[in-house]
């Protein structure tokens, strides 16, 4: 007999009652009990991948804002905040060239190879036992100068003997700080070049990475003579606790924003809001005339020390109007004065830019002495009540100097200085201003009525201003306002805005620049922290040339360059300053042709790439290239913009050699020869060669594995080692030998 398979079904279950009781199906109550649980899953589900898709997003920002992520250092290369930082190049910190960092401990045997075959053409032309033979292989093989040799016969030269001097740093391709020229420090501030950051509290791009205070003591270890502070009114500590308390005791108004709300509400909603917006703007435009008595009693009802408070608020360092971190004010004045001097006894100017109301400056002023008293610059008493003249290098050493917006004193009402000030304004006279900006803006407002408006309040109180002494900051309108006659004075424009200035007036602004300051900054458009050429603006005189530190590049390349054993201040080409007659850059200086030949021969120890291209050390593929940063004719010429708006970019003379015929860290590159013939334009001290050592990537791009970058006038010839930077620019062992031969007439 065939059975259904409901039959089946049934008599299994009857079976199955007289063992065990089946249970109750799930009542319909119980499913509609869970059906919301199940909608706030989905919820949460899509809320995780909205997080996600947000989360995504931001990591391509961070990607496209910072293509180069400083996290695959090498271990050698804690370089941001750690004590390593002092071993990192960029501001010209003599610590580095020491003699153990110029000291090539062992020869591996390409090296070995080429020294001994290099002796052995010595020994062939030259009687190395003998005095006069000795002098001319040291003048005119080895490079030395006749200054640099030690008078009295000499030692036979013989192989060991070579050894030993190829191996000191004597050897450098660079010329140690030793055999420089003594620097003349009876110059004042202006004929100096100074090594200057911009936005120094950054640690990555100028949108969203982290604030530290460590950045300050990196850069002054590094040979940084100028930081930068953004400074913005602080948060009151209890605010917060207050805000969320009264929050919470309040009754929760009704939603107006749900579902059930019309679209004619709405709108209404929206109208509502603009119209009060309206209305608390037109209220910030109203002048409300407080009584004269009135307003003393309320200045005299304040404290007079309230700034000791231990709940007030204190000011911030950020970037302001960007996702970047903030950091405390205080934290950076203690930085700066602990590490201000640790490598460098050259001054100190600390470049304020000030966003804090009056109360938060008077704080300001309190930390900066709390912090700095004692090495904050002074007024000498024998100038007190002249007119103050930029002091000589030599009397700010070990001082801190405050770049400031200067406010000068109030005038009394219907005093010539008052009336002054009101012609001034109602014709349009730019007013100072400390903040940044690509563009000035001229004040053109005037008033219907005949009697002169009332004077705005200064944005800077007396005691912050006061600071400034030296380097009093106003805001730039052109060469010839007022305020470009005063020593003491500084004007601050963005890259963009000093290369028009040159473009319309070369001439005046070179003039300025031998006796006053000036300092660039990179525009705003920067975000990756990339770098303007420094070269550029140091050949218009500029002084302080701030470049993003945050980023390795060829402007920190050439910036360190330019520092390199000076310790972050260097003289100007004598052409360049006060006492020079010279009346624009083409009269400053003697321009030179070049011709420069150098074989590279074998190298050592190379470091690696920061990618993960390459892991092994045999993988390394390496050759060289080699760039020569001179100046173009046409920066010369009078409206003639500069070629490449003063951007970073490589040298206009550009030379390389092949892949290494052995490969690896100790490469044979087989005595490759780059040769620039006939440059023109150049200027030994404002010219510089820049080497950089690529891997050579079959399926990509080149990689850079190491550098070093020279000023032409401390270019050694004769055969000597190139010492390398890593990719971050910390000191590597890796080093090159080269035979350099370089003429210019």
């Amino acid at each position: 007999m065939s059975l259904c398979r409901d039959d089946v079904v049934v008599g299994a279950a009857a079976q199955s009652n007289s063992a065990t009781e089946l249970p109750n199906p799930t009542p319909r109550s119980s499913l509609r009990r869970r059906a919301p649980l199940h909608k706030r899953l989905r919820r949460r589900l899509e809320a995780l991948q909205t997080l996600k898709d947000v989360l995504s997003g931001l990591k391509r920002l961070s990607n496209f804002l910072d293509p180069f992520p400083p996290a695959k250092m090498s271990a050698e290369a804690a370089i941001h905040h750690g004590s390593v930082a002092k071993q990192q190049a960029g501001g010209g910190s003599s610590m580095y060239q020491t003699s153990s960092g110029l000291v090539v401990s062992k020869f591996e045997p390409a090296v070995m190879e080429y020294l001994k075959k290099m002796h052995s053409d010595l020994s062939a032309r030259y009687d190395l036992t003998k005095e006069k033979d000795l002098q001319v292989v040291y003048l005119s093989e080895l490079g030395y100068r006749a200054q640099d040799l030690s008078p009295g016969p000499r030692k036979p030269l013989d192989f060991p003997a070579l050894l030993n001097l190829m191996s000191s740093e004597k050897a450098s391709v660079l010329l140690s700080p030793q055999e420089m020229e003594p620097m003349d420090m009876n110059l004042p501030l202006s004929n100096y070049f100074i090594s200057s950051s911009h936005n120094t509290y950054l640690t990555g791009n100028q949108l969203s990475s982290d604030s530290s205070a460590d950045a300050y003591k990196n850069v002054l270890l590094r040979g940084c003579r100028c930081v930068e502070i953004d400074v913005w009114d602080g948060e009151d500590p209890s605010s917060s606790d207050e805000e969320e308390h009264a929050k919470k005791s309040q009754p929760k108004p009704p939603s107006d924003s749900g579902s059930k709300m019309s679209y004619k509400d709405k709108i209404a909603k929206k109208l509502r809001r603009h119209s009060s917006q309206d209305k608390s703007k037109q209220l910030e435009n109203l002048h409300i005339t407080v009584p004269a008595d009135e307003e003393e009693d309320s200045k005299n009802a304040r404290p007079t020390r309230w700034t000791s408070n231990p709940l007030r608020a204190e000011p911030r360092v950020l970037h302001g109007f960007t996702a970047t971190k903030e950091i405390p004010f205080r934290d950076v004045c203690k930085t700066i004065g602990k590490y201000a001097f640790k490598t460098s006894h050259f001054p100190v100017i600390v470049s304020l830019e000030v966003h804090t109301s009056h109360e938060q400056q008077e704080i300001m002023v309190e930390i900066m002495k709390e912090y700095w008293n004692d090495v904050l610059v002074g007024i000498p008493a024998e100038t007190e009540g002249k007119e103050l003249a930029l002091p000589l290098l030599k009397d700010l050493m070990g001082k801190i100097l405050i770049k400031v917006k200067y406010s000068p004193p109030k005038a009394e009402p219907g005093t010539p200085a008052a009336r002054d000030l009101a012609k001034k304004n109602s014709q349009g006279e730019i007013m100072s201003s400390d903040t940044e900006d690509d563009t000035a803006t001229i004040n053109t407002t005037t008033t219907a009525s005949s009697s002169p408006s009332k004077p705005k309040p200064a944005k800077i109180i007396p005691s912050l201003s006061h600071l400034g002494i030296y380097t009093r900051s106003y805001h730039f309108s052109s060469l010839t306002q007022p305020e470009s006659t005063i020593p003491t004075h500084i004007f601050s424009l963005s890259e963009s805005a000093l290369l028009e200035v040159h473009a319309k007036t070369p001439s005046p602004l070179f003039q300025h620049n031998k006796s006053f300051l000036m300092r660039v900054y990179p525009k705003g458009l920067r975000v990756r922290s990339s770098n303007l050429d420094p070269a550029v603006f140091w050949r218009r005189g500029v002084q302080i040339v701030a470049l993003n530190w945050q980023k390795w590049d060829a402007g920190m390349m050439l910036n360190e360059a330019m520092f390199a054993g000076y310790a972050g201040v260097c003289p100007k080409p004598v052409g360049y300053r006060g006492v020079s007659k010279a009346m624009s850059q083409g009269e400053a200086c003697r321009y030179g042709t070049l011709s420069l030949r150098i074989e590279v021969l074998a190298g050592q120890n190379l470091p690696l790439p920061l990618e993960d291209e390459v892991k092994k050390e045999k993988d390394l593929d390496p050759y060289v290239k080699c760039e020569l940063h001179v100046e173009r004719p046409e920066e010369r010429e009078v409206g003639e913009k500069v070629p490449g708006g003063g951007k970073e970019s490589e040298g206009e003379y550009k030379r390389r050699i092949k892949v290494a015929v052995k490969g690896g860290v100790h490469p044979d590159f087989g005595r490759q020869v780059i040769q620039f013939d006939s440059v023109g334009c150049v200027v030994e001290d404002l010219s510089f060669v820049r080497f950089k050592v690529m891997h050579n990537d079959s399926f990509g791009r080149d990689d850079l594995a190491g550098w070093a970058c020279i000023r032409l006038d401390r270019l050694c010839t004769g055969y000597r080692f190139l010492h390398l930077f890593d990719a971050n620019g910390v000191q590597s062992k890796g080093a090159i030998l080269l035979k350099v031969s370089k003429k210019i007439t």
